[in-house]
């Protein structure tokens, strides 16, 4: 039980380095989901001052995700057409063939949503730089966010390798 418990954590951290990138997952609070499963196994025993302080991180980078790109947007002047189409491009550009389309695939979004909604190539191009750059400082926070919590996982489990193996 043990073993599929720590199994559990490392899958939900995978998941939550991965929702990083992906707008569907949550990605720090899936990570956080992963130190959670890990302080119910016999092995680690983890603090609750440390699990509650994690949990506000991954809720605070949470709400962050969903500020961080709008003040991005805004700053360049775009609008929401920008801010959903970036999450559009994001989409495609992760099934996208072409190399880099995650990244690619958001500039063009935003630049798209704010074309339709603009039709001003300059000031389109702008607002979809501006709202590239708050997806990409967001994706960075949260990615950097669920790295560390996976780091947690993998000292936690190292500590008590003897007991695990």
């Amino acid at each position: 039980m043990e073993l599929f418990l720590v199994l559990i954590a490392l899958l939900l951290m995978i998941l939550g380095i991965l929702g990083s990138f992906l707008p569907v997952i949550p990605g720090p609070l899936t990570s956080w989901a992963g130190l959670l499963v890990l302080h119910f196994t016999e092995g680690v025993t983890l603090s609750q001052t440390f699990l509650i302080m994690t949990l506000i991180i991954a809720i605070f980078i949470y709400v962050l995700d969903y500020i961080i790109p709008a003040i991005g947007t805004k700053r360049f002047g775009g609008s929401r057409a920008g801010m959903i189409g970036t999450t559009l491009g994001l989409i495609v550009g992760l099934f996208s063939p072409i190399p880099f389309g995650i990244i690619i695939g958001p500039f063009v979004g935003a630049l798209i949503g704010e074309m339709i909604y603009k039709n001003d190539f300059n000031k389109a191009l702008k607002a979809a730089f501006g709202s590239f750059l708050g997806f990409i400082a967001s994706t960075f926070l949260k990615f950097i966010v669920a790295i560390i919590y996976l780091g947690f996982f993998i000292v936690k489990i190292s500590e008590h390798n003897t007991y695990w193996f």
